[in-house]
């Protein structure tokens, strides 16, 4: 087993990049820092330089399982700096790392809503519409995460002014109307049959802390008693789930499709990924570390903390949700605790044992695949 716990190149990520797409060669000729890597292990302290154009200090984020699907970047805004009105022809979800600012929306009715936003907020800049964001705290610098399918959409069309300078504005949008950034609403998908935890979700364009959401639900099919909030935002199709489990635990091991970004706002621990029968890398992870689960690679998270531990999934189109290749047989994309190699159980007691802490993983949870953990009252 291989224990990956720096953010470097390794030969296969170099083998990768040797196939570029219209968005590589973009990214690549701005200048900024491309970080690549397994993880990124603080949003708040990740390298950053000038990119003149916006006006801010910036990095990509390019990890193994987004190439070609998803865009994940860095934004800096200086203390007290209002950046440039922009426009972008794509829907972008935001995510804040760091500081407290203030956000102007507007589109083509003349209407405009301003919301302010703190660390662990995120929210949508609606596709077409003009934004300007300002960093209100005159002593810090705010960061943001942004995620959004660009790379995607230049695969289609190359032209960044398409993207970046397109004058098109979308019939009778209502930018400044009062559900815009309004409270959430609970809803449930008439697809999915009622009683699974993602059959119902929470829609919003604006959620003020994910590190203190406490709406819930419990997500019985990845064991650890873990809970979690499935999240859309009214027409856009990124949608996006937290996971939330207990100290001390860890949850069972899954795969999937390529382009989910994975961001911490709350707990410390560690994720193991793999590609099926090969060596596996092991992930640190804290408040604000970032990674990004590579296409159908099992991952695995561990709490190895002494409080609730959060990741916030940002997904890819419902494209690449990248399940198993005989859909009869979904068992292959999880792996039950009593399957599971014994170097995944002993890595987690080491972690713990290193913080004079020991395991609180039921010894009936590795004997039983139909274990029922304690959940509580659900949402």
């Amino acid at each position: 087993m291989v224990d990956t716990s720096r953010d470097t190149r390794e030969p296969e990520q170099a083998a990768l990049s040797r196939k570029t797409y219209p968005y590589d060669r973009w990214m690549e000729s701005i200048g900024i820092p491309i970080h690549r890597g397994y993880y990124v292990e603080d949003l708040r302290t990740l390298s950053v330089s000038h990119w003149d154009e916006r006006e801010c200090d910036a990095a990509f984020i390019q990890l193994p399982g987004q190439e070609g699907v998803t865009e994940a970047r860095v934004t800096e805004i200086r203390p007290a700096a209002t950046l440039p009105p922009r426009r972008f022809a794509l829907d972008e979800v935001v995510y804040v790392a760091q500081g407290r600012g203030l956000t102007t929306i507007w589109g083509s009715d003349g209407g405009r809503k301003s919301f302010e936003w703190q660390a662990h907020s995120m929210f949508v800049l609606p596709a077409n519409s003009t934004h300007q964001i300002s960093n209100t705290r005159g002593d810090q610098p705010a960061r943001l995460l942004h995620y959004n399918y660009l790379p995607l959409a230049m695969s289609m069309n190359p032209d960044t002014d398409f993207y970046f300078s397109n004058p098109y504005q979308i019939p009778n949008a209502v930018v400044g109307g009062e559900d815009l950034y309004s409270e959430m609403k609970l809803l449930a998908d008439p697809l999915i049959p009622a009683g699974r935890a993602f059959g119902v979700y929470w829609c919003g364009n604006f959620f003020p802390d994910m590190r203190a959401w406490d709406r819930l639900s419990a997500l019985k099919q990845r064991g650890a008693g873990g809970r979690a909030v499935f999240i859309r935002f009214p027409g856009c199709e990124i949608t996006a789930h937290m996971s939330v489990f207990d100290p001390r635990r860890y949850k069972k091991a899954h795969r999937h499709g390529p382009g989910r970004v994975i961001v911490i706002p709350a707990g410390e621990g560690f994720s193991v990924l793999w590609e099926e029968g090969k060596e596996k890398r092991v992930v640190p992870w804290h408040e604000c570390s970032v990674f990004v689960p590579p296409n159908r690679w099992f991952h695995q998270h561990f709490n190895i903390g002494g409080e609730t531990a959060r990741y916030l999934a940002l997904h890819p189109l419902p494209q690449f949700s990248g399940h198993s290749e005989r859909v009869q047989d979904v068992s292959r994309d999880q792996i039950e605790y009593p399957d599971e190699e014994p170097w995944i159980r002993e890595k987690f007691e080491e972690e713990l044992a290193k913080r004079g802490l020991t395991s609180l993983m039921p010894e009936e949870a590795y004997r039983d695949r139909n274990y029922e953990w304690e959940y509580g009252d659900d949402e």
